[in-house]
């Protein structure tokens, strides 16, 4: 075995990043699957301008995984959440996409995305603080 050394980083270099990048792209195409990732984001802008709310998320393979769903805390409340869902819905249904997929702490919005039709593929408890208890949750375009 060759001497190597493993160093911890908090950011991953770009070079590192577009290698690792292409290492698996090329890996997924050798097994007959496009992996197709793009990151994205629907940005929610109020009569002022201002971002009141952003939905975070990138297609890969066939899914599209909402990494983020932030609402300003003076806009909560009056639909704006269920309104980037359904944007998302909307400009991706028919496309060819399988799924829709994100995970919510307890103390987030599980209850929440119950409403907007997703359903929970599992929950990971986390014993130590239950407000980090995980769910994950799934929704199927039709």
């Amino acid at each position: 075995m060759q001497d190597f050394t493993i160093s911890f980083v908090e950011q991953l270099p770009k070079e590192i990043e577009e290698k690792m990048g292409r290492g698996l792209t090329e890996y997924a195409i050798s097994h007959g699957i496009d992996v197709n990732y793009t990151p994205f984001a629907l940005v929610l802008v109020d009569e002022k301008n201002e971002v009141i709310g952003v939905l975070d998320a990138f297609m890969s393979y066939s899914s599209i995984h909402i990494r983020d769903l932030w609402v300003d805390k003076s806009h909560r409340g009056k639909g704006y959440g269920r309104q980037l869902i359904n944007e998302l819905e909307k400009r991706f249904k028919g496309q060819g996409l399988h799924n829709i997929n994100t995970i919510s702490c307890a103390f987030q919005a599980p209850d929440f995305y119950q409403k907007c039709g997703f359903q929970t593929e599992f929950v990971r408890e986390n014993i130590q603080n239950p407000k980090l208890t995980m769910t994950f949750f799934i929704k199927y375009f039709e």
